[in-house]
């Protein structure tokens, strides 16, 4: 099958943890979303379980991700919404219903495809998604100040790696782009001022220790939604990266079991 979010240019390195995925199966499809400065093999897991049960699942890679710091910084939040929705559009081509989830950005990233393609969204769950406050602490106040700070940092420490789980390592950036920092506090501002717009059935996954991502967060999300089928549901053995973690199993059961409520299969 030859999608053009599959594709990548030839004179880009990226990772191998990074590409994109691809399982091609029924008339019923998952798109699965990556975090900030995170890889697609986060989303990977989730995909395979999906997929193995005879869904259709797509896993883009984020431009300026899985590549290098230096080239996360080139590019916008508009970079990242187009490509998602290339590949909703793409999924769309194959499938009768889709339902899109993401982990961390990937989970903002999937809310602004409910508030602003809702005619093609059938249900969404968004793991760990960052909306009203993007970071904890001395973080979230070093965001407020991003739109400054990028003019005199190019980058500084990432947060990649808040799992739980001592067995399990997340491929992601060490350091974040200070300018793609930025691109992620306008998505996110956008998505909060938006959250009403969504009307689509939602499973929100929040783990109740994030070090990353506030659970306020999911909190918030639950309660601006216009769904009516609407569940947010509290992970009690993770930390922020919860598709790579000790709660993995629920969240892709309860996902999946969340589909098939809805398509009736």
């Amino acid at each position: 099958m030859n999608l053009k979010t599959m594709e990548i240019p030839a004179d880009l390195d990226v990772m191998e943890d990074g590409r994109p995925f691809f399982f091609e199966g029924g008339r019923t499809g998952c798109l699965l979303i990556h975090g900030f400065t995170g890889t697609t093999s986060s989303m990977r897991p989730m995909g395979e379980y999906m997929a193995a049960r005879g869904l259709t699942v797509l896993g883009p890679r984020l431009p300026g991700h899985g590549t290098d710091v230096k080239d996360m910084g080139r590019w916008t939040c508009g970079d990242w919404t187009r490509t998602v929705e290339a590949a909703l559009d793409e999924l769309g081509e194959l499938c009768d219903d889709i339902f899109v989830s993401g982990l961390s950005m990937g989970g903002t990233l999937t809310l602004y495809l409910a508030e602003n393609r809702p005619g093609k969204v059938a249900g969404i769950m968004p793991v760990s998604a960052p909306a009203c406050k993007c970071a904890p602490g001395v973080q979230h106040y070093a965001l407020k100040c991003i739109p400054v700070l990028k003019y005199l940092l190019s980058s500084f420490p990432g947060p990649g790696g808040d799992i739980k789980d001592p067995s399990v390592t997340e491929v992601a950036y060490d350091k974040l782009s200070t300018k793609a920092a930025h691109e992620l506090l306008r998505l996110a501002t956008q998505v909060a001022r938006d959250i009403g717009r969504i009307t689509a059935p939602i499973r929100i996954f929040h783990s109740r220790e994030d070090h990353v991502v506030p659970p306020l967060n999911a909190r918030f999300i639950y309660d601006n939604v216009s769904s009516k089928d609407k569940e947010l549901i509290w992970l009690d053995n993770s930390f922020h990266v919860a598709t790579l973690d000790f709660d993995k199993e629920k969240i892709f059961e309860d996902s999946y079991n969340f589909i098939r409520k809805i398509t009736g299969a």
